[in-house]
Parts: structure tokens; sequence; C-alpha cells
């Protein structure tokens, strides 16, 4: 017996990078710099505080997720289903890349990069490396493969309006993903970078604040999927430093004209955070539902957590590690529910507070919380 609460299928976070999500950008060097032993505990850490966030389900779209996967799935530790990429296919200079100026390509006698020392990147220049990347990552297991078209906030060397992958390149990409039945996502802003990803064959833009009306048509014409964030552009710490702040202030910009644009194509839409070296924003990740009300109702919300993340999932086709129905109430789907103390249609800042809104939860038929008296 509800007792008058409400009813909704588990949450789905489309953009998630569980295992750098708490740990600090000023840890990121030095003698505090952590190692994959560190980065796994971290992951499995953060999978139990998104599960109790009400997150049931999520896509890491790059990084070290797999042993926190195979925990939650052979219930050692209590975490949400993981759709991993496992490492984000970048070139050097570019987003995946986090070594200083000076540091020269392994093609040029440098040392490994950070970032892939840490699992979440594999560097690549040309054809042939992307293709070994791509198939890397399937070997091991993604379900499906992320690349980085664009620069981003995290990383200082890379222009946020610099292509940085030739067409190439993001096709042996696509190549190998549609051959293994599964499909790319792309993290890209601009309006250049994502006209060459849709080209390309990209089924899921990641972040995309800088599109235009005739990239917004583009994506509706061709049922290419709108992976937007906002908290992360609200939440950077400070440790970022100037330029890397002053990325994201521009980015942030460009929200308002690109949710208006999704709107009025009805773009196809799912919900993420994508919080990375930020442990306060991470522990916030609910704050992204009360944020997407600017320009969303409640329900439009609810369906972008739940049924929109649950469809674009099914593209991940034969490399689902998780087939079934996810998403939706409904005889036959995945058993992933949540009974909500009062109504997010009427006011959605409730799911702010799990520990005190989210009276059950429920994945896979499995009760990990429940206060209903």
């Amino acid at each position: 017996d509800g007792n008058g609460r409400t009813l909704t299928p588990g949450f789905i976070d489309m953009h998630y990078h569980l295992s750098l999500a708490s740990v600090k950008v000023r840890d990121m060097a030095g003698s505090n710099a952590p190692d994959m032993d560190y980065i796994g505990i971290q992951a499995g850490m953060e999978a139990e505080r998104v599960l109790r966030r009400g997150f049931t389900s999520l896509r890491d779209v790059g990084g070290a997720s797999w042993g926190a996967k195979l925990a939650a799935d052979r219930d050692e530790i209590a975490g949400p289903r993981i759709w991993p990429s496992l490492r984000a296919i970048s070139q050097f200079g570019g987003h995946g890349d986090a070594n200083p100026r000076y540091m020269k390509p392994r093609e040029f006698g440098g040392p490994e990069n950070n970032l892939e020392r840490l699992g979440y990147s594999r560097i690549v220049n040309g054809v042939d490396d992307v293709l070994v990347a791509a198939r890397e990552n399937l070997k091991n297991g993604a379900s499906q493969i992320k690349m980085h078209l664009a620069g981003g906030v995290g990383t200082e060397f890379d222009p946020i309006d610099g292509r940085q992958f030739t067409m190439d390149e993001i096709k042996a990409a696509v190549e190998v993903a549609e051959g293994f039945g599964t499909y790319v996502a792309a993290h890209v802003y601009t309006v250049d970078g994502t006209k060459q990803a849709i080209e390309a064959g990209i089924k899921s833009i990641e972040h995309g604040n800088l599109i235009n009306e005739e990239i917004a048509k583009m994506m509706a014409e061709k049922g290419v999927w709108l992976s937007p964030q906002v908290v992360v552009y609200l939440t950077f710490s400070p440790d970022l430093g100037p330029v890397r702040l002053a990325k994201g202030a521009m980015v942030r910009e460009g929200l308002d004209n690109m949710f208006k644009l999704a709107k009025k194509y009805n773009l196809k839409m799912v919900f993420g955070t994508d919080v990375v070296v930020n442990p306060e924003a991470a522990a916030d990740q609910n704050r992204e539902f009360v944020e997407r009300a600017k320009w969303f109702t409640p329900a439009e919300i609810l369906n972008q957590a739940t049924a929109n993340g649950g469809e674009l999932l099914q593209l991940s086709g034969d490399r689902n590690p998780y087939p079934g129905k996810i998403g939706v109430i409904e005889e036959g789907a995945l058993a992933d529910i949540l009974l909500i103390n009062g109504n997010p249609l009427q006011d959605i800042s409730i799911l702010t507070k799990p520990d005190e809104n989210l009276a059950l939860i429920m994945k896979d038929g499995k009760i990990y919380n429940n206060t209903i008296k």
C-alpha cells in the first residue's frame, strides 16, 4: 500500500562519470594523485550514493566504471545498473588530454596521459588508432562508444570551438560500433562540431549547448538524441582556474537557446548531470530536476529521467547489458521502482531531498530503501 505516495520508474542519469564524480580537482596531481585502486573504491562508493538518490540506472560516458558495475550486478554493493562507455576516445590536445602543455604525444616519445592512467580516456591520432580504441572498449564490455569531438571545460588546452577529429576518424568509430550492434555518443558543443557528428552517424549529442536552428532541425529530421545537462554549468569548482572557468561561462550562456530550440523542434531528450571532480555537486545530483524547470514542466522532466532514457539505452542493442524494457511501469518491464512522499508533478523540488522523500527504492525487484510505515 503506497498510502497516497507517487510511484515512478527508477531515475536514469544518462551522462555520469562514476569514477571521477567524487575526486577533488586538487587531488588530481602531486602527492595525493589517485591510483586505480583509489579510483575503483571511489566508483563503488559513488554507485551506492547514486542509488540512494533514486537513480537505479546510469550511462557512464567515460571512466573506470567496470568494477562498480560488476559489483552492483553481483549485488556485492548497492548500486545502479550501469551502461559503461569505459575509455572516452579523445585525441592529443583534446578534451581527454589533461597533461601539461609541454608534454609530447606518445608518437614523439611522450608519457602516458594522466587521464588515460585513470581509465578515463584513450588518446588516439588517426583512423587506425580510433579503430583499435573502439575495439578495445567493446572487447572490455562497453555498451556504447563515447568520443570527444570538441573541447571541454574540464581540460585547459582544447578550445570549445575546434573540431577535434576528422570525418574519417569519426566514421571509423561509428562503423566499429555499428558492427557490434551499438552506437557512438559524442561530446560536442558547437554548430560545426554537431553537424559533423550527425553527418558521421553519431546517435547521441552530449551537451550541444551552442547549437543553432539549423542543427536542431537536422537533429529532429535524423532522430538524433540530445543529452544535455544544467547543474554542471552552475557548480564549477574555483580550482578549475580562470581559463577553464571562462570556457564554462561560454557554454553556460548557450543553455537557454539550446533548450528553446529543443522544445521548438521536439528533440528527443534525456536527463543527465555530468558532474566530475566535484564531490559537493555530485551529492546534489537531484538538483538537476529543479534547474530544468526553467524550461520544462515537471512531467516533461520526469519523462526525460525515465522513459526517454530507457528508450535511448535500447540503442546499445546487442551490447545492452540489461535486456528488457526500462524506465516505464508496466508488466514485463525491469522492476526499477520508486515511491515518493508527495507529488513531484506538483512540486518537483521534493526530489532534491531523496533521504526524506524517496520512501521506497527498488531495483530489479529488490528493495534497497523502505521507510513506509
